[in-house]
């Protein structure tokens, strides 16, 4: 047996326990609520060692950190940043931006009702949920910056007007508030998303 060979299978068995254990958490934080679960019960459901759990993830909010990123694919993300940086259209951007938002949080949808609540009363989740938040406000700006700098945004919006418009439409909550909670469909919400953003900002 070859040294690829063997490699290439610990990687696919280390792959398949990562989202064994991935899979276990997910269902326990929703079932149980994420401060009432331990890792014991998540190693335990994924059938792994406690320390398996600690050596891949660190802790519960890097397992919850990993299911959030990782709900939409990666390689997905990636495309879709690509596109929105590729094209010139001011227009097109923000048509990029609504679609983003969509796909991001229909993956997240199943997490996100466990972190709307949880995060109000646990200070590790609302700790989180600030750093993401911040993280997402910084990725915005090359992109919104380049559109200020070319004098393509609404006159009296500034750079941080703008900024803070952006994040906050394109937020988590609205959606959640949009089409979870009124029932609007992830169609009517991303053609409505693209169409404010264009109307609100150039």
């Amino acid at each position: 047996m070859s040294r690829s060979y063997k490699s290439d299978l610990r990687k696919t068995q280390s792959q398949e326990t990562k989202v064994r254990i991935l899979e276990s958490a997910k269902a326990l934080f929703s079932k149980k609520g994420f401060d009432s679960v331990k890792i014991d019960q998540i190693a335990q459901k994924a059938k792994v060692s406690s320390s398996m759990v600690y050596t891949l993830f660190k802790s519960k909010r890097g397992l919850l950190q990993t299911l959030l990123d990782e709900a939409l694919p990666p390689k997905r993300f990636e495309e879709l940043v690509d596109k929105a940086r590729s094209t010139s259209d001011p227009k097109n951007r923000f048509e990029m931006a609504a679609k983003m938002s969509r796909e991001i949080y229909e993956a997240e949808k199943d997490i996100m009702e466990l972190l709307s609540g949880a995060s109000l009363i646990s200070p590790e989740l609302k700790k989180m949920e600030y750093e993401r938040e911040e993280r997402r406000y910084q990725r915005q700006l090359p992109g919104i910056s380049e559109l200020h700098k070319q004098g393509l945004l609404a006159k009296g919006i500034t750079l941080k007007k703008a900024r803070d418009i952006l994040w906050t439409f394109t937020g988590r909550d609205l959606y959640r508030l949009l089409v979870l909670t009124r029932g609007w469909s992830a169609d009517f919400y991303e053609k409505w998303l693209s169409d404010t953003l264009i109307k609100a900002l150039l």
